[in-house]
């Protein structure tokens, strides 16, 4: 990532060093603006929500960290004693990954990754980088090449269909040419503007069907009431 378009590094390599950061403006044409908290960013496993908690007590073996941002898992991991690689596009967020202590930090794009892993982390929607449903396949056959035998995948993601929801309840999905939980974004952080970039939303039955059909088989671990889940995948 060119580092004039790095805004979420910037605001964590800031939070790094000064304790404070400016806002991080999140823009999307399917939603009005919105914010992440930079501080979030830097959390300690006891302010983490309990889908992370319980994906950080499952984590074993060699354990991959994807878009680690600012590192927070991959340091309660290290914690636990777990051999951990975090891995970000972020060049500032890597940097200061390294800076606070994560042992192994790598700018690295996770679909031309090497290596062998027992336990993948995709948490914060870390599977959203796949970007759309069509790219699904390579996805799973890049986890084909990085995942060991009797590995996990473990992620997190929400079903957005929230957003479609009337006041009596009923969901009304519009038709947007696409599948409902494809969004793009960009970042903002001060003068530094992010490219605009997809994401995927995806909810469980698709999750669980994509999954079958690249030989693979996904228990839901966690499930809330505010439709985000945790999903533990593995090979067939």
């Amino acid at each position: 990532m060119k580092s004039n378009h790095d805004a979420m590094g910037r605001a964590i390599a800031d939070y790094w060093k000064d304790g404070k950061a400016d806002r991080l403006r999140v823009f999307s044409p399917m939603f009005e603006e919105d914010e992440i908290p930079v501080e979030m960013l830097f959390r300690q496993p006891q302010d983490m929500p309990v889908i992370e908690r319980k994906a950080l007590n499952m984590a074993r073996g060699k354990v991959l960290d994807v878009g680690a941002g600012a590192g927070c898992h991959s340091l309660a991991l290290q914690e636990q004693g777990l051999e951990v690689t975090a891995i970000d596009i972020s060049p500032l967020a890597v940097e200061t990954m390294k800076q606070r202590g994560v042992k192994k930090a790598l700018e690295q794009d996770f679909f031309t990754l090497s290596g062998s892993f027992d336990t993948i982390l995709m948490l914060m929607n870390g599977i959203g980088i796949v970007g759309n449903l069509e790219r699904m396949p390579d996805f799973f056959r890049q986890l084909d090449k990085v995942l060991a035998d009797g590995g996990q995948l473990l992620c997190d993601s929400t079903d957005i269909c929230y957003v479609f929801e009337d006041d009596e309840g009923n969901i009304d999905y519009p038709d947007l040419g696409h599948y409902y939980g494809e969004l793009s974004y960009r970042m903002q952080y001060k003068d530094t503007i992010s490219e605009s970039f997809p994401w995927l939303y995806i909810d469980v039955e698709t999750l669980k069907s994509v999954a079958a059909e690249n030989g693979y088989s996904v228990e839901i671990v966690i499930e809330s009431d505010h439709y985000d889940y945790l999903a533990r995948i593995t090979k067939k």
